[in-house]
């Protein structure tokens, strides 16, 4: 896998197979039927149980359909996709040779269980299924090859392949309407992660990559207030969706690993701890940016987005880096969306335990860094 590099400025960029992305209000209505494989196409719905039934949006997806172009829906995907339902889900889907389509709609986990789905189903049948995405949620998963799911023993499981990308991606705003404002939030900072994490990604390019992580950014220091204050207006749902999408599809498939330290503490939180990933993010990256300030090469990819939130560079990359990390500070308070790990029942007794699941060690500088972090979270 190439690295990207600043100096001199050389990389890489390849991209994903996604062939269409639609945004604005009513656009799955618009536009789904027009992106099934063929006229004779099966999908099956995979979703949560919220939405089915708290919410017509499911309903709405099947009427589209009809019952020559609806299999079935799946509606038993919770919080980190536990392996007994992608097990239960994929069963389904073998008993139907007439299935080609997987219609993901909600947030991470049903759109993750989508792609570990059609991983599974390659395993069996040498082919993956079609996919298409209607997210509820700015946590971005519809933007990756892989695909994240929780094993009996409770631990975050990871499959990844170019082919569990969705072709499609639908971001309607009528769908997203009816998503909770915190879990809504929350994701958005989960995106503020992905960006964030993504300047100083070994493998990720100029352009359009980090390019485009700073336009994220700053769309969703603009637009997350915005909503806060307004969260019906279906623009500011827009643009905050478009943010999402920027702060990770510029990756594309030159991927070498995690994407870093907050992402690897919010895998360690979030599964083991039912914390979800939204949260885990408005734990962890503010503190995270302060301690990769530290490295001077990673200060210096982080100070790149002083302008983005409208404060000008002293010049001083550490100091700008640590400039970041409080100003995402004070976007958390302005959101209401700072916590703590008690909150969550997590005590000081986990923290070893934390840490070495994040690190991958169980001593060093590292570990004692990341582990004061999180004690300053209790």
């Amino acid at each position: 896998m190439t690295e990207s590099t600043e100096h001199p400025l050389s990389g890489l960029w390849k991209p994903t197979q996604l062939q269409a992305m639609h945004y604005g209000p009513s656009s799955a209505k618009k536009h789904l039927l027009s992106h099934l494989p063929s006229t004779e196409s099966k999908a099956f719905i995979i979703t949560g149980s919220s939405l089915a039934t708290t919410t017509s949006l499911i309903s709405q997806v099947e009427s589209l359909l009809g019952d020559k172009q609806h299999a079935r829906t799946f509606a038993n995907i919770t919080q980190h996709s536990p392996v007994m339902q992608l097990d239960e889900a994929t069963d389904a889907v073998l008993k139907d040779p007439n299935i080609d389509t997987l219609i993901s709609i909600g947030g991470g986990s049903p759109i993750d269980a989508a792609k570990a789905i059609s991983y599974r189903y390659h395993e069996k049948q040498d082919k993956f299924l079609y996919h298409i995405t209607i997210p509820t949620t700015l946590s971005a998963a519809e933007c990756t090859m892989v695909a994240g799911y929780t094993n009996e023993e409770g631990t975050k499981v990871m499959v990844a392949d170019p082919h569990l990308i969705p072709q499609v991606v639908i971001y309607d705003s009528t769908f997203a309407r009816e998503t909770p404002q915190k879990l809504w939030l929350s994701t958005g900072i989960r995106a503020l992660d992905h960006a964030v994490e993504l300047m100083y990604y070994p493998t990720a390019s100029e352009a359009p990559t980090k390019q485009l992580c700073l336009a994220a950014l700053s769309q969703l220091f603009e637009y997350l207030p915005k909503y806060k204050k307004e969260p019906g207006n279906e623009d500011n749902i827009t643009r905050l969706q478009l943010a999402c999408f920027t702060s990770l599809f510029g990756l594309g498939l030159n991927i070498k690993g995690p994407l870093g330290l907050s992402h690897a503490l919010g895998y360690a939180l979030g599964a083991p701890y039912g914390i979800p990933h939204g949260i885990t993010s408005c734990l962890t990256l503010p503190s995270v940016v302060r301690l990769k300030a530290e490295n001077p090469a990673e200060a210096e990819q982080i100070a790149r987005f002083l302008p983005s939130i409208g404060q000008q560079s002293s010049g001083d990359a550490k100091q700008d880096a640590i400039r970041v990390g409080d100003a995402i500070d004070e976007l958390l308070k302005e959101l209401d969306l700072k916590t703590t790990l008690k909150e969550y029942n997590v005590g000081e007794d986990q923290i070893p335990n934390i840490t070495k699941m994040a690190t991958g060690s169980d001593q060093g500088e590292l570990y004692d860094k990341v582990a004061s972090l999180l004690r300053s979270k209790l």
